[in-house]
């Protein structure tokens, strides 16, 4: 079946069964696709933590989520972009036109042209709702354990680490994985079944200013206890809203606020699957600095895709944001960048802010395949970005 139908910044081409196919503007962001597609009984096929990511962004930095094991990432679910060359000139390119550059463009940071437009796959849904599965762990062992025995039953899975916990406890977890639940299970037997709806807010902002070191190890060392005792031992088919499980800290308005003045950085790591204990020396590590970190996740990624810069591989992924304030910061985590490439890894280009740029290489090693697509799009890089120039892209 074949209709178009008019949606802000984007349109719905086709309409299948198990599928939408969308084409959105660069600037359309997750949000606003959701708020179009819900209703219509469908999801975008990947969403990161927050929902204000944009299609453009989406594909620059191909981005994952919960549901990698499964799904793969953003680019997976792409037919094609429309790419403005830093000439001017503008190109259809996909997995079947100009392949060698529409993967150089997934995951390429924004300096293979500018992104004007996309067509891409949506899953359809049963409800917009979500059952909900929670384990709390004793340690990471055991949280990886149940990741990689159940992960392959649910569509999406993540786990919250604490990272300020040492020892016997190092690395306690609790771990939320689900999927869609039916418009049945969703009515629970009852007469009526609700329609799908999206309602995505703000519950709570953030006071304009925060004092510096509001987030020390103590404020974080008592909130990562709260959270980790909060969180039910074992509970199942919970149901949940789509910003409650996928964008908690949307909910938050202002967030990054409670930093302070000085700010935080992202690091996020991936390493193969077989890496598991290079991924044990580096929780520990953080753990036995007593990373001031309350917003710690792994997640498990399948299969890369052919994207030369794409970020994710099989394997573990840890994600945490960091104050800056923290003593010693940098070279713990030079160190830890070292232990990520000895184990065969790489960062996430688009969480980075202080790599070294004799670790890209290594880390990439299809850089130079990359760097030749680029040449021939932008011989003279009139695409730049403080990122590009600060690593040699």
């Amino acid at each position: 079946m074949i209709e178009t139908i008019d949606v802000d910044a984007f349109t719905v081409d086709e309409i299948h069964d198990d599928h939408l196919l969308v084409t959105a503007e660069a600037g359309a962001t997750i949000d606003r696709l959701l708020h179009a597609l819900v209703p219509q009984g469908a999801f975008v096929p990947v969403t990161p933590g927050t929902r204000y990511v944009t299609v453009g962004g989406a594909i620059a930095a191909d981005i994952h989520g919960k549901n990698h094991h499964h799904r793969g990432s953003w680019c997976d679910h792409v037919r094609s972009i429309r790419l403005q060359l830093p000439s001017g000139e503008v190109v259809d390119v996909g997995p079947d036109r100009d392949a060698d550059l529409f993967w150089a463009t997934a995951g390429g940071m924004g300096l293979t042209g500018t992104v004007l437009d996309a067509t891409f796959t949506c899953p359809r849904i049963g409800s917009s709702r979500l059952l909900v599965d929670t384990d709390r762990t004793t340690d990471l062992d055991e949280v990886m354990t149940l990741m990689t025995e159940g992960d392959d039953d649910y569509e999406y899975s993540v786990a919250w680490i604490d990272l300020m916990a040492t020892g016997a406890s190092m690395g306690r977890s609790v771990l939320t994985r689900g999927r869609f639940a039916t418009a049945d299970e969703v009515a629970g037997g009852g007469p009526g079944v609700p329609p799908p709806d999206y309602r995505a807010g703000v519950l709570v902002s953030a006071p304009p200013i925060v004092p510096n070191g509001l987030l020390n190890r103590l404020s974080v060392k008592a909130f990562n206890e709260l959270w980790f005792r909060k969180s039910p031992t074992h509970r199942r088919d919970e149901l949940q809203t789509i910003p409650t499980f996928f964008h908690p800290l949307d909910l938050l308005g202002g967030w990054n606020r409670m930093y302070g003045s000085r700010g935080f950085l992202q690091w996020q790591f991936v390493v193969p699957a077989a890496a598991e204990d290079e991924l044990r020396r580096i929780v520990s590590a953080l753990s036995a600095a007593r990373c001031t970190s309350f917003l710690a996740v792994l997640k498990r990624f399948g299969p890369g895709n052919p994207g030369p810069l794409s970020f994710p591989m099989e394997g573990w992924t840890l994600a945490l944001d960091i104050p800056t304030a923290v003593s010693g910061l940098g070279p713990l985590l030079d160190r830890l960048d070292h232990l990520v490439v000895e184990a065969g890894g790489r960062v996430y280009l688009a969480k980075d802010s202080r790599l070294l740029a004799a670790r890209l290489g290594e880390m990439y090693p299809r850089l130079a395949e990359w760097r030749s697509v680029r040449e021939r799009v932008d011989p003279e890089q009139r695409l730049q970005s403080d990122l590009a120039r600060r690593l040699g892209l």
